[in-house]
């Protein structure tokens, strides 16, 4: 917003020169987004214990978190406000990607305060039915991935491969690579709805622990903050031989926008925590991590940003798939931070522990840059 109407105002005051920056912009929408949180959120989380909006604990748990019974929960809307407004205020409103990003926070933001309300008003922890939820994700996925897939660059106008020079929508790109290893076409959609799908559920999963989620998607936040500076300076991208993305620059907003959110979120979210982010929260970082990946041409290197996503996402796998096919658990208990729960690690030390790991595997995928 600031872009479409205070730039222009740079040929009467030069000093307005100054919002045509990126660095300046992203900056901006991180303490846009942190200063929401920090202002909104005691009035948020007084709403919330008078309204008796309270999580509810599933009985098969750690028996530490019985006590977290009651705490309030969809704290997710304070990040969802706070992220779409720092997006509208500082990013370019005439690029489709900045409405493509807030159509994906908002809806699976939906679908989780859905789930969140139900779980509050029937009392217990199942919310919605597995089979709605999923139907509800898959149809908004199918759009998501549609409008990304429908808005790319015509296959005739777009550059040679050497240096990609127009966003490359449908290629695939991996690390150690500088050329595409597969043109998906309108595979491409269904490719984009598994991706978005499993961003959002991986999230979800680990969103057990009072800060865990949220301090591990500000470490995701920052790395792709840093993927998308980089892709969009075409010097950068030749040097570092990765497709260069046109609207990149922009989406370094989005980025430094989560990471504000999730800063002033973890002020009250950390242990012990006094509101949690419920499936309103999780499903639509997920969300906004799986469309911006998506959109940088990042989609296998996601694997490694979000790492720790992935393992816990891992353990429920192996879990319910051992104990279907042999009747034996490999954990103690699903998702795999909980089984480190019950082997007697006291839950803060859990959380800075899987915090470490989180900044490990952004590290390990910054670094895939400069190999290939």
């Amino acid at each position: 917003m600031v872009l479409k109407f205070l730039y222009p105002l740079v040929e009467y005051f030069t000093a307005f020169n100054i919002f045509q920056y990126i660095t300046f912009r992203a900056a901006y929408a991180a303490v846009t987004a942190l200063l929401l949180t920090f202002l909104v959120g005691p009035w948020m989380i007084r709403k919330l214990t008078k309204l008796k909006i309270g999580q509810e604990i599933r009985e098969d748990g750690p028996e530490t978190h019985l006590a977290k019974s009651g705490t309030p929960t969809m704290g997710g809307v304070l990040m969802i406000i706070s992220i779409v407004i720092s997006i509208l205020l500082w990013q370019d409103l005439d690029s489709i990607n900045t409405w493509i990003i807030i159509i994906c926070v908002s809806g699976f933001g939906l679908i989780g305060f859905v789930d969140d309300y139900l779980k509050i008003t029937k009392k217990n922890a199942a919310g919605l039915t597995g089979w709605f939820k999923w139907s509800a994700q898959v149809i908004l996925a199918f759009g998501i991935a549609l409008l990304i897939f429908l808005t790319r660059v015509p296959l005739e106008d777009k550059a040679h491969l050497g240096t990609i020079l127009v966003d490359p929508t449908t290629f695939l790109f991996v690390p150690f690579t500088s050329s595409p290893v597969l043109d998906f076409s309108e595979f491409y959609i269904p490719f984009a709805m598994i991706l978005l799908l499993s961003t959002t559920n991986a999230v979800n999963l680990t969103d057990g622990l009072d800060g865990l989620a949220t301090g591990l998607m500000i470490i995701v936040g920052i790395t792709l903050a840093v993927l998308a500076y980089l892709s969009a300076n075409i010097n950068f991208a030749k040097y570092l031989g990765i497709p260069f993305i046109r609207a990149g620059g922009e989406l370094t907003i989005s980025c430094l926008a989560l990471v504000g959110a999730c800063v002033g979120f973890l002020w009250y979210n950390s242990h012990p925590a006094q509101v949690m982010m419920g499936d309103t929260g999780s499903l639509a970082l997920g969300g906004l991590a799986g469309v911006l990946s998506m959109i940088l041409k990042k989609e296998i290197l996601l694997i490694v940003i979000m790492g720790v996503f992935v393992l816990e996402t891992l353990s429920v796998i192996i879990q319910v798939g051992s104990f279907k096919l042999f009747r034996k658990r490999i954990f103690k208990m699903a998702p795999l931070h909980h089984h480190f729960e019950l082997k007697g690690w006291d839950e803060s030390k859990v959380v800075i522990r899987f915090w470490i790991l989180g900044g490990l595997f952004a590290l390990i995928s910054l670094s895939t840059l400069k190999i290939q």
